[in-house]
């Protein structure tokens, strides 16, 4: 794994304001990604399995993994969270809201459970063939973090064709926007869960995102999602 704190963290906070995203390439190596892929079926690492189409979120499987997280897991959480609260403090400054998040993720994680919200949500995601993931936010509780990260770790075009990551962003009486991109293996997004705030002409507003996966046309996708907050259940 890339050493974190050495990205240019001025540049990702700058697009995560601007468009409510950044990509980060090469997080992690080829290894990393492929030991998570291979201990999907170790049942040991996981607390809950979800299969998708049971429940109308699509078609695919995923996995929310159980406490302690795996070492590299845990790294990333701790080492991207502080980076990111002063944008999701600013963000909810400018938008009235009242709650500071802590500047360590210790701390964060503190809060979490003063709100009885206890359980990892980090989870790794399978599609085979015709897999996808309708859109959706990754919200869990009362309390959430506005910023979520996704690695991908496999190849797109080598080990799976189609399955475009997707996100749609909400302008208040407009349109819907899409936005679809296709990292490679190794790199990682960062997005908005639930929404981000926009400048107008008589002051910030609320745009809603919304992220899915578009149809595997064939091959296997795997990615791993980091969710900073933890859940009731």
């Amino acid at each position: 794994m890339i050493n974190l704190e050495d990205l240019d963290w001025a540049d990702v906070r700058d697009n995560l304001h601007r468009r409510g995203y950044a990509r980060l390439t090469g997080v992690l190596n080829a290894e990393e990604c492929d030991d998570l892929v291979s201990a999907y079926d170790d049942s040991t690492h996981y607390r809950k399995t979800i299969v998708m189409e049971r429940y109308r979120f699509g078609l695919g499987e995923y996995k929310y993994f159980s406490y302690p997280l795996p070492p590299i897991i845990h790294r990333i959480r701790e080492s991207v969270y502080p980076q990111l609260a002063p944008v999701a403090n600013q963000w909810m400054n400018v938008l009235t809201k009242t709650q500071p998040y802590p500047a360590r993720f210790q701390d964060f994680q503190e809060l979490c459970r003063s709100h009885g919200q206890m359980q990892p949500t980090v989870l790794i995601l399978k599609y085979g063939q015709g897999g996808h993931n309708t859109l959706h936010q990754d919200l869990y509780g009362e309390l959430f973090f506005p910023i979520q990260m996704v690695l991908f770790l496999n190849d797109p075009e080598q080990d799976y064709t189609g399955g475009e990551f997707v996100m749609t962003e909400q302008i208040p009486r407009a349109q819907s926007k899409a936005i679809v991109s296709k990292p490679q293996k190794g790199d990682a997004l960062l997005f908005t869960t639930n929404f981000r705030p926009v400048k107008g002409s008589k002051g910030y507003y609320r745009v809603n995102m919304k992220h899915g996966v578009s149809e595997v046309h064939k091959g296997r996708r795997y990615t791993l999602g980091i969710i900073f907050h933890d859940a009731l259940s």
